[in-house]
């Protein structure tokens, strides 16, 4: 059982982050933010793949504006991502948000940023430090320092800037392109404060690449007990960002959300079309939300005995499979009918409509 690192608890809109909160999924939209109906699509889109808390990203005084009505029909909490501009955090504060993603030292003047701090605190705003270890600002790229080391000195600069404001609703992330950057700097950071943490390793790539960079950074840390809330940076449709932290937390045992995938490698018994098989059966129920394992067997000979523990299962054979539950197989299908025939049955059995 891991042991989590004790933090302070914030909320963003309805979800818990830090303390014995879940540790929650988080993703981007890459939509136009200005583009309200396009914004809330996607906005729909992930939280029907489970995502728990969304950020947009506000570029100028338009997308600050449509804040207002993507918040009032949004399903998820929202978090607006802005740079340098303190307007846009007061906008977004006005119109709704329920969180901000900006460094208090890269907003120029003392009084722009007492204005969004005191903005924040009076709407009840949690605020996300953000450090990228690839644009630290100069004075901390100069030196002659382990990088992940800047970016943790980066990120206690900002902080002392909120905590001098008194302001303590805040989460930090340290995120770099480099695996092991990113582990240092958070398990540093981890030492040094008790603020809830946000993980992710940035520009991770894409679907291949970018789920085994993300899955050794943010697997190792949360395996130490590191982590309160991630997001898995993929170029891909964001909403693999989400089935991907699900995954990530299940294969560790901190969150039950969504199906539990397992497959087996092919070998010579393989008799059926196992791969894709597997695939089709994975996309099928990637949104199911039932805390079950389904397990994709190559043969009948092992298949249900390695697969036993799984809830529902498929076995090929020659041009047909088995299904079984709990190991014990219970119906004999055509390979054509056997994914609708597992669906049929977990609907079934769990009083499901399609």
């Amino acid at each position: 059982m891991i042991n989590r690192r004790k933090s302070k608890q914030i909320q963003i809109g309805n979800i818990k982050i830090g303390g014995d909160a879940p540790i929650s999924v988080q993703s981007m939209c890459n939509t136009d933010t200005r583009d309200v109906k396009k914004t809330l699509d996607q906005i729909n889109e992930l939280a029907s793949a489970g995502c728990e808390i969304v950020r947009l990203a506000v570029l100028n005084k338009d997308a600050a504006a449509a804040i207002k009505d993507i918040v009032t029909k949004s399903q998820v909490p929202l978090v607006a991502d802005i740079h340098f501009d303190y307007r846009l955090a007061l906008t977004c504060i006005e119109n709704g948000i329920h969180a901000l993603r900006i460094n208090p030292g890269n907003i120029g003047k003392k009084e722009h940023t007492i204005k969004v701090v005191e903005a924040a605190k009076s709407h009840n705003i949690p605020i996300r430090i953000g450090i990228n270890g690839g644009s630290l600002e100069k004075e901390f790229a100069e030196m002659d320092l382990p990088l992940h080391e800047k970016m943790v000195l980066s990120a206690l600069r900002h902080l002392e800037i909120l905590e001098d404001l008194n302001f303590y609703d805040t989460k930090i992330s340290l995120k770099s392109s480099d695996v092991m950057t990113t582990i240092e700097a958070y398990k540093l950071m981890a030492q040094k404060v008790d603020y809830p943490l946000h993980l992710g390793v940035t520009e991770a790539g894409t679907l291949k690449s970018g789920l085994i960079k993300s899955s050794v950074g943010i697997g190792s840390l949360l395996s130490q007990g590191i982590g309160d809330t991630i997001r898995v940076s993929l170029t891909e449709n964001p909403a693999e960002e989400v089935h991907a932290g699900f995954g990530i937390l299940k294969s560790l045992g901190l969150r039950e959300k969504g199906v539990n995938f397992i497959s087996c490698p092919t070998c010579g018994r393989t008799q059926i079309d196992l791969i894709g098989l597997a695939k089709q059966v994975e996309e099928r129920f990637k949104n199911l939300n039932i805390p079950i394992t389904i397990a994709v067997m190559g043969c009948p000979v092992n298949g249900p005995g390695e697969a036993k523990h799984a809830d529902f299962g498929i076995a090929g054979a020659i041009k047909e499979g088995y299904i079984f539950k709990k190991g014990e197989i219970i119906a004999r299908v055509p390979e054509a009918d056997l994914i609708n025939s597992l669906e049929n049955i977990i609907m079934e059995t769990y009083s499901l409509v399609k």
